[in-house]
């Protein structure tokens, strides 16, 4: 034996054993985060699968399931109001062909009477209120309701307005920082780094990659949510590629990487939720729950929350 190998190998034997080790006892050198709730049921754009997405209806209604976080994406008007809306063109919504900064909070259209709920393909939701809604009134109507807040695009304007809306509102420790860009998550944390906020794509790789080489035990975490798509959705209900085969390998290479009962229980004792999303099947809550994690988001608050009820009674 060369040598360098005499050193090496023992010494890369020791520090797989260290980490192995310090994997699955976090807290040995990390004090984990204390929650200040915990989401097991997430509802995606306020449960968009059982009424019109992110109307006041579809919240109420979610709440009615007992969610423990409403799920939403803000943009901004023309004359300023932070308006709670997935899209910034108003097509697929309302069939008018306007951005929502184009038109002030009055002219803002409604909804159609029906929308397709995007990751259950051929189903629609229904409902009576068509009116989009202002996240102030969010704020007024369920105060001490956790939520959600993704930033899709790099408006300082809007990062800044919704910022000092939760100041105002007094739930900083209640209201999540969501985007999939490190460049808008960091202006997002700049305007109120008080808000706990979720890994982006960029860190999400990152985190990956320390836990396959074995460094995470040994890095600290300032995210408190691991929000993340479960891979078995994939090229079922969620379509990420417009072609299959593309679908195929996503779902084949991400499910290998992400579903580590490892990983996930690493994050959760140090205090980092596990929120997988947008599941609708039953067989999904499963794969998630039974992977270890906090919760779920989906469109169907009601089917989620009659299978945390069954689950809690067969325990």
């Amino acid at each position: 034996m060369s040598p360098l190998l005499y050193y090496a190998l023992p010494t890369l034997g020791s520090y797989v054993l260290l980490s192995i080790f310090l994997l699955r006892r976090p807290r040995l050198l990390h004090t984990p985060w204390v929650p200040a709730f915990c989401p097991r049921l997430g509802a995606h754009r306020g449960g968009s699968g059982e009424r019109l997405e992110n109307t006041m209806e579809a919240m109420e209604n979610s709440m009615a399931q007992r969610a423990d976080l409403l799920e939403l994406d803000c943009q901004l008007t023309r004359d300023g109001v932070v308006v709670v809306s997935h899209d910034e063109n108003l097509s697929r919504q309302s069939g008018v062909n306007r951005d929502v900064g184009s038109l002030d909070f009055e002219e803002l259209p409604l909804y159609k009477e029906e929308l397709e709920v995007y990751f259950s393909p051929g189903h629609f939701a229904h409902g009576s209120d068509q009116h989009m809604v202002r996240l102030e009134d969010l704020f007024q109507r369920f105060p001490r309701m956790p939520m959600s807040v993704e930033i899709k695009g790099e408006n300082e304007q809007l990062i800044h307005k919704i910022a000092s809306l939760v100041r105002s509102f007094d739930r900083s420790e209640i209201t999540i920082w969501a985007s999939e860009k490190s460049s808008v998550m960091k202006k997002c944390r700049a305007a109120n780094p008080e808000m706990p906020f979720c890994f982006t794509i960029s860190r999400g790789f990152w985190l990956l990659l320390l836990y396959y080489v074995g460094l995470l035990p040994f890095i600290p975490i300032p995210e408190k949510f691991f929000m993340c798509f479960l891979p078995t959705i994939i090229n079922r209900t969620y379509f990420p590629f417009s072609y299959s085969g593309l679908n195929q390998l996503c779902a084949v290479v991400s499910k290998w990487l992400i579903m580590r009962k490892s990983l996930i229980q690493h994050l959760e004792q140090r205090g980092v939720q596990v929120i997988f999303w947008c599941l609708n099947e039953e067989s999904d809550f499963e794969v998630a729950y039974s992977l270890g994690a906090t919760g779920v988001i989906t469109d169907y608050p009601t089917a989620l929350r009659h299978y945390l009820d069954n689950r809690r009674a067969a325990a």
